[in-house]
């Protein structure tokens, strides 16, 4: 990992170096240090100077673009906030309803059950080991009057750091390169919990002047690596608060030899061109191709009674999986009644071991198949009003639908309504179906119904509070279950894990509410979400309630060159039968023996500003070691101790 970390940053020093290179005519950044992230949509001064060809001698925060897949555009922050400081972590975002694992660079429980997104294709499954997984969607595209560098390192929590690099230029008004990489190694404080992995991304844009041509392409290349312990053995040690086991590498685990390793590759295209040179009301032709492998591998050189009986002494499962997919479409752009598409989509993938497994259950090797499907898009942008709907089916066979609806209306930059609706019938993961290992009862085959999900979203951004609300009925729910077995006294209790799918009906509904009160220098930030869950069994579990507050003060000093925050960060979540995590499959199960929450998690933080220079101080968990050891973040594994940790964010503008 070090060596892939050495080659890559010796990719990287050219690009930086040749970042600060003035060319004759370059314009001079000019930083404005309250800038902030906004959405467009409305023409405003600051965008149509952004969009415009630079004349003079000064470049604004916000002529610095970042445009997502879907058009949005916001630009870069270098302000010091309290939204800031919750992104300063592994993920880069607010991790609001995610709980951490012990070591940074592992997965995430999800409290917040609103924060799952869903596919009506097949996906790869594996979905803990997804948690840093970068996504079509979280692949932004930039747009940069001088070359522009953003550089964030931290502090793990034991023996490692996390850098992410991100160097952006573009060579002309219409065509931009970006190429980033974000590694981590953590050694942590359990047995056996190495965290090692890498997100690189090379990412270009280009549109032809008159905006005739746009064109969207990126490639990724990620590998996320873990050691796996499964957990520690006896809970009351940790839970004592004895002084012996305050030294986590005393506490014994289940696996001291497991490996988990996730690879994946990608290739993305997206295009459009507009038939007319001049007439902007024209048809428009649209393109998406998207090639993706991927692998999942489990080892364990020395196979033990933790997943049950085995078929050799040294496991090594390997998943292997591959999709390429292309959309077609042909659209009829109009700057009043907006863009109606129609669309067809291939999607074929490939799904695979590489052996036949004979025994009661015949267990092939492979799932492959192609799915085709026909859809409309219907957009609508214009002035103070943003709106979409979707709708798609399958042509093949193969039952798949789906239909969303979304629409946006922005009163001014304070004050966003948005809803959100979607309808899908959507094919199951595969993993759920095909599963082989050398662990005897973690092999399977099996055919189960789509899942349905129905899901309403409300969202409401005022001056005055931040409120969403979403309503999620679901159906042929699938999920992965623990098996009840019998074992003797004296031997370790074997966790055995099978999909399964529930034949009943769930219904979520979740409210969240955020605001922020200033009292001059100070100031105190809240979010709230309340979760409801009504069902027959216990399936979908999460906890009632969730806060985070954040008091704190804020103020300049050496003539308003330094800016500094400092306060204190509040969690709590109710108790629940949290999942818990199965590394031989990569994926949370549901359990009923045993809830975790209750407990507070407070952090003491200092950061500081200078220009576009970040710093972040913090004291995470200080309560640690007097409220109690009943902290975990899931049943098996333990939440992390108090640690201090460091962080720097530096964007660089020239």
């Amino acid at each position: 990992m070090l060596k892939k970390h050495f080659i890559l940053l010796l990719f990287f020093l050219p690009v930086m170096m040749f970042s600060q290179i003035r060319e004759k005519g370059t314009v001079k950044p000019r930083l404005s240090g309250n800038s902030s992230s906004v959405q467009s949509g409305d023409k405003s001064t600051a965008s149509k100077q952004a969009g415009s060809k630079v004349s003079d001698s000064i470049a604004n925060v916000d002529m610095y673009k970042i445009i997502t897949i879907d058009r949005d555009t916001t630009y870069v922050d270098t302000t010091l906030t309290i939204q800031n400081d919750y992104k300063a972590n592994y993920l880069r975002k607010d991790n609001f309803g995610l709980l951490a694992f012990p070591n940074e660079g592992q997965t995430y429980n999800v409290l917040d059950y609103g924060l799952t997104e869903y596919n009506a294709f097949p996906d790869f499954g594996f979905k803990a080991k997804h948690a840093a997984y970068m996504e079509v969607n979280d692949i932004n595209y930039y747009h940069v009057p001088t070359p522009y560098t953003d550089l964030f390192y931290k502090s793990v929590l034991s023996q490692g750091q996390i850098l992410d690099a991100l160097a952006s230029v573009n060579t002309s008004d219409n065509l931009n390169f970006t190429v980033a990489y974000k590694g981590i190694r953590s050694i942590g404080k359990y047995i056996n919990s190495i965290s090692s992995s890498g997100n690189f991304r090379f990412i270009s844009s280009y549109n032809t002047s008159d905006k005739r041509y746009v064109l969207k392409v990126h490639f990724t290349g990620q590998d996320i690596s873990n050691q796996e312990n499964g957990g520690i053995t006896d809970v009351d040690f940790f839970e004592s608060g004895d002084p012996l086991y305050t030294d986590r590498e005393r506490l014994d685990v289940y696996n001291k030899d497991a490996t988990s390793l996730m690879k994946g590759n990608r290739f993305f295209v997206d295009h459009t061109f507009r038939l007319s040179k001049s007439n902007p009301n024209s048809l428009v032709f649209h393109h998406q191709f998207n090639y993706e492998n991927k692998s999942f591998l489990y080892t364990q050189p020395t196979a033990n009674q933790r997943f049950g009986d085995f078929y050799t002494s040294s496991i090594n499962n390997k998943t292997r999986y591959n999709r390429l997919y292309n959309m077609l479409g042909a659209a009829y752009s109009n700057e009043d009644i907006g863009m109606i598409e129609f669309y067809l989509e291939d999607y074929t993938y490939n799904y695979f071991y590489k052996r036949i497994i004979f025994g009661d259950n015949f267990i092939p090797n492979a799932i492959n198949d192609r799915i085709n499907t026909y859809g409309a898009r219907y957009t609508y942008h214009k002035d103070k009003l943003k709106g979409s709907v979707l709708f798609s089916n399958s042509i093949t066979n193969q039952s798949l639908a789906n239909i969303q609806a979304y629409a946006r209306y922005t009163f001014d930059e304070q004050n966003v309504l948005s809803f959100r609706y979607q309808n899908m019938n959507k094919l199951p993961d595969l993993n759920y179906r095909l599963y082989q290992s050398g662990y005897i009862d973690y092999n399977w085959f099996n055919e189960f119904k789509n899942e349905k999900i129905n899901s309403f979203e409300f969202e409401a951004k005022t001056q005055w509070l931040d409120a969403s609300m979403q309503y999620t009925v679901l159906n042929d729910h699938l999920y992965f279950e623990r098996n009840e077995v019998a074992f003797d006294e004296d031997e370790i209790e074997p966790v055995i894990v099978s999909p399964a799918q529930y034949d009943g009906t769930i219904n979520y509904l979740s409210i969240k509410a955020a605001k922020e009160f200033k009292f001059g220098k100070f100031g105190l930030d809240n979010t709230a979400l309340y979760q409801n869950v009504t069902q027959s069994d216990k399936i979908l579990n999460v906890p009632d309630f969730i806060t985070r507050n954040t008091f704190y003060f804020s103020d300049h000093f050496f003539k308003k060159a330094l800016f500094i925050q400092t306060g204190v960060t509040f969690q709590y979540f109710t108790k629940y039968y949290a999942n818990d995590y199965n590394p031989l499959l990569g994926e949370f199960y549901v359990q009923d023996k045993k809830k975790i929450g209750d407990f507070p998690l407070m952090d003491f933080f200092l950061n500081a500003k200078i220009k576009t220079f970040r710093v972040f101080l913090k004291y995470e968990h200080f309560n640690s070691s007097f409220s109690g050891y009943n902290y975990f973040s899931a049943p098996s594994y333990p939440y992390r101790d108090a640690v201090i940790r460091f962080g720097v964010i530096w964007d660089f503008f020239s």
